[in-house]
């Protein structure tokens, strides 16, 4: 393979996968609202916000890392106080109690305000802060750190520059269209080890992110639950177990607010932990070497990139799902699979978990983590073993690229009109 290709994929998952400090939407209103502050230079006495729908759906039920509190007032309110404008997805690790109680003052006085904007863009947040006789608009499109515009009284700042033809997040490293999941795979069986070093960080993060969901009281308690009841002899241990109940408690910790920062995938938390946690539990069980983790581990995550850049950023479906394919594909390979097996792993998790609805983010996202998680280990074992839904089932094809597309285009589809149906339950809910 072409050495040019290697290092397209490694740019590609050292863009993707990074550290972010919380569910990624409020956290795209946050930064916006502290990059506003920056510009503002003094304490805003009030703020507006504009989001896009998606973004309002994947906001309006998540706890914000150091608040206590859930929702896109308190994550506009804490950017805007006590924001660290040049973190990115870490934008909130720098609140303390003093700044978070001062941004739950402006919430309580009425000065927070939160309205869904008239926009075609699924990722979409506009923050306006207003001090005295001054104002700063901040806008974020797209991705969750791609700042578009900067208005200052009226006067545009910053607007950014590109061609009609080309993408909004077009600097960002891309997958060829043309890529296979072979080419990944012969990728990690082939490149050096030392090329993958990075990728060791995701297992570090979101293991610790996993223990601290297992020994404090975090959302639903999901992987916690589980571990009790293997205790009192109602579940056993053992790989499955283990993989659900870890990768869930690390979902528990991020969605329940712990100010431990998660390493995402194709910007969430959420999939970064399901294309983690399973490979790196499966791991340990297996004793497999460092080398076979880390080469699991990036075949994973570049799995979840290259599917989940065949689908919209924000859809209904529910991406989790689509990131725990990349752990049915590393736990296959520590298995022992081969490229034929790995496919046919994946391919079976579409059978299984294909239409999982996204209905935002929430404490219950940490259940469809260990659905997820279960789903990939259920469809590893299968794999080696050579047994896998084919291509006269459903969705699925007899290739697993084809059966990729074909879970792309229900997502980007179909599912376009139950994404505005879950938007339409979600708002009635919130009037």
């Amino acid at each position: 393979m072409h050495t040019d290709l290697w290092d397209l994929f490694i740019n590609t998952v050292k863009a993707e996968v990074i550290p972010a400090l919380g569910c990624t939407e409020p956290v795209a209103v946050g930064l916006a609202a502290a990059i506003a502050r920056s510009k503002l230079q003094e304490a805003p006495e009030s703020i507006q916000a504009e989001v896009s729908p998606n973004l309002m759906k994947n906001g309006m039920g998540v706890r914000v890392p150091g608040t206590g509190m859930t929702g896109l007032a308190i994550a506009a309110a804490a950017g805007a106080i006590g924001g660290d404008a040049d973190a990115g997805l870490e934008v909130f690790h720098t609140l303390n109690d003093a700044k978070v109680n001062t941004a739950k003052t402006l919430i309580e006085k009425g000065k927070v305000k939160i309205t869904v904007a008239d926009t075609s863009r699924a990722l979409f947040a506009k923050v306006t802060l207003f001090a005295q006789q001054r104002w700063v608009r901040v806008t974020i499109a797209d991705t969750h750190t791609n700042v578009v515009a900067i208005e200052e009284n009226g006067i545009t700042t910053f607007r950014q520059q590109q061609p009609s033809s080309t993408a909004p997040d077009s600097n960002m490293p891309k997958l060829p269209s043309q890529t296979t999941v072979q080419d990944i795979y012969q990728f990690i069986t082939e490149v050096p080890l030392q090329r993958l070093a990075f990728i060791e960080r995701a297992k570090q993060l979101n293991e610790a992110l996993s223990q601290e969901g297992l020994s404090a009281d975090y959302g639903l308690q999901v992987g916690a639950t589980l571990q009790r009841h293997v205790a009192r002899g109602l579940l056993s241990g053992g790989l499955l177990t283990d993989v659900i109940s870890r990768s869930a408690a690390a979902s528990d910790a991020r969605m329940g607010g712990a100010m431990l920062p998660a390493m995402s995938n194709s910007g969430s938390g959420n999939q970064g932990i399901a294309a983690t946690m399973p490979v790196v539990v499966a791991a340990e069980y297996l004793q497999s070497s460092h080398e076979q983790l880390l080469r699991a581990l990036m075949l994973s995550h570049l799995l979840a990139i290259y599917i989940k850049q065949h689908q919209h950023k924000l859809s209904a479906l529910c991406a989790v799902t689509t990131a725990a394919m990349g752990s049915a594909a590393g736990i296959t390979y520590l298995l022992g699979g081969d490229y034929q097996q790995i496919s046919y792993a994946v391919s079976s998790m579409i059978g299984d978990v294909a239409g999982v609805i996204c209905d935002g983010a929430k404490n219950a996202c940490a259940m469809k983590v260990s659905s997820s998680a279960g789903s990939a280990v259920k469809s590893s074992l299968m794999a080696i073993d050579n047994i896998h839904v084919t291509g006269q089932e459903g969705i699925v094809a007899d290739d697993v690229d084809s059966s990729i597309r074909n879970l792309s285009a229900l997502a980007n589809g179909a599912m376009s009109h139950t994404d505005q149906q879950i938007l339409d339950i979600m708002v009635q809910k919130a009037l």
